[in-house]
């Protein structure tokens, strides 16, 4: 909700100012349609030229994420670590072979089932199960495991970072695509070269809108969508690469607790759980 209480604070001062300053409203408003369609048009056309269908299909979802923020919370991150600590628990009392059960049938798993968020998120499930049984087939060198980890990872961070790239390319353009509108507006003053100066003076005005209109967008509205969009997507990036941290930390010989512990100390500030929370969560599990 920051982010459209933030543009309509924007809006309200750029728009707001103008008026209370005896700004003349009406070539604006006037004006404002004709300059959007030719500077959206043409921006949302050159964005489509260079994207996939892939790359289209998750706009609505990057916006949205704009809009709602991460994805995971304080208590998304705490579960994620008790779900991480029984695999690990599971694997150093019973060997690495009493995963298969769980990895092979996910939605079947009692240790799973304890989480329904995380085992309904496709991504995170898939991260688990897919590494669990690379560990369960023998893959015991941390070093190596981290590595292919770190690739998947920033291999997925730079995919779901496309969106942000796309709409910062988008935002650089813009200001040039509202010279090209303005430029029309002029060339159709020029036609008009004959007529009383305040229609002309109407006319001049009308055409800078089009500048008016390219710089706000891209500065004012695109390029903060594409920040927000990369630093929900870069914050959500921490819980995958908790998985990673505690998988390493285990097979690098600690124990579960330790492991949970230093993976709990890649998470975000504002977002990780206390030692306490943790501890006291984990104490619930080995009771249970």
């Amino acid at each position: 909700m920051l982010v459209i209480g933030g543009l309509v604070f924007m809006l309200l001062c750029v728009f707001g100012s103008f008026a209370a300053s005896g700004g003349a409203i009406v070539p604006l408003v006037k004006s404002m349609p004709f300059e959007l369609l030719t500077i959206m048009g043409a921006g949302i056309g050159t964005f489509v030229m260079a994207s996939s269908i892939g790359d289209l299909k998750h706009v609505p979802g990057a916006l949205g994420k704009a809009v709602k923020g991460p994805k995971f919370g304080r208590q998304d991150y705490l579960e994620l670590l008790c779900l991480l600590f029984s695999f690990t628990r599971l694997a150093q009392s019973h060997g690495v072979m009493a995963l298969e059960q769980h990895i092979e049938t996910p939605m079947e798993s009692t240790i799973f089932g304890k989480y329904p968020k995380i085992r309904d998120n496709q991504r995170v499930r898939r991260l688990i199960c897919d590494y669990l049984r690379m560990i369960s087939m023998n893959m015991d060198d941390p070093f190596q495991l981290d590595e292919v980890m770190s690739r998947e990872l920033a291999k997925n961070l730079k995919e779901d970072c496309h969106v942000a790239h796309s709409l910062q390319t988008l935002a650089d353009a813009l200001p040039a695509l509202g010279i090209v509108a303005a430029v029309l507006g002029v060339i159709k003053t020029m036609g008009s070269i004959s007529k009383p100066p305040e229609v002309l003076g109407e006319m001049i005005a009308g055409a800078l809108v089009g500048t008016f209109l390219g710089v706000l967008l891209a500065y004012g509205i695109v390029g903060p969508l594409s920040s927000r969009i990369r630093s929900v997507v870069e914050e959500d990036a921490h819980y995958y690469d908790l998985i990673r941290a505690v998988f390493v930390a285990f097979l690098q010989g600690n124990a579960p607790q330790v492991s949970v512990e230093i993976g709990r100390k890649d998470i975000p500030g504002e977002l990780m759980p206390s030692f306490e929370e943790v501890d006291t969560a984990l104490n619930e599990l080995a009771v249970g």
